[in-house]
């Protein structure tokens, strides 16, 4: 599903990884923790190749950084979704407007569009709010309508940099209940977070970020 073999990336003197294998096998869900300024952003925009190894490479869904064409990139971001913290959703159109962007953008038949965005709403809970603009929204469900629009192209991969970083506790375990729900219907899932109590409280693989390296780690679960 997802490999980086070797890769080391900089920018301009600063090196960000020095060595960074990893590996996320399909129907995983894999926190990715480690200080700030370690490279979780980083490596989360070259799964996507927004950023390219210097050396090394990065696989995902087949997809080769080494040898990747424009097309192919087009075709590889469709199979990925993309959580971010500040929601990035569009002000000026409803909920089902945003996601129905999506559908128009990656040319998806018009008589399938209601249908899939009223599915990806059902999924998080917000068929109701298919009217509501992105103000009238809580920060706890305008994350849960970029949910919706991340997986509303069923993804093989989920992708979530730090998307409970601007919630409270309670809001930040409905998120991350959603995400483990979606998960369990065999999407993989790659989650950046700070929150170690979420960590803590989810089965799920770890893999810290130290040294331009990454270090799989046990983070023992709370007891319920």
């Amino acid at each position: 599903m997802l490999t980086f073999n070797h890769v080391e990336f900089k920018y301009s003197n600063q090196p960000v990884f020095t060595d960074l294998n990893l590996q996320v096998d399909q129907g995983d869900f894999v926190f990715l923790i480690g200080k700030s300024g370690v490279g979780k952003t980083s490596l989360m925009r070259m799964v996507y190749m927004e950023l390219l190894p210097d050396s090394g490479y990065v696989e995902v869904a087949g997809h080769n950084s080494d040898q990747i064409t424009t097309k192919e990139l087009t075709y590889l971001r469709r199979k990925l979704g993309i959580v971010f913290q500040d929601y990035q959703l569009l002000e000026d159109r409803n909920v089902f407007e945003n996601l129905a962007f999506v559908l128009h953008a990656t040319g998806t038949p018009s008589k399938l569009i209601k249908r899939k965005v009223l599915h990806a709403l059902s999924d998080v809970g917000l068929a109701h709010k298919q009217n509501n603009t992105p103000q009238q929204l809580s920060g706890g469900e305008k994350q849960r309508v970029a949910i919706a629009r991340a997986i509303i192209n069923d993804p093989v991969l989920v992708l979530a940099d730090e998307p409970t970083g601007n919630l409270d506790n309670e809001t930040s375990e409905e998120i991350i209940e959603i995400l483990r729900k979606i998960n369990q219907r065999g999407t993989s899932i790659l989650l950046a977070t700070h929150n170690y109590e979420i960590v803590r409280k989810v089965n799920a693989k770890i893999i810290r970020l130290e040294g331009g390296k990454a270090v799989k780690v046990l983070i023992k679960k709370k007891e319920d």
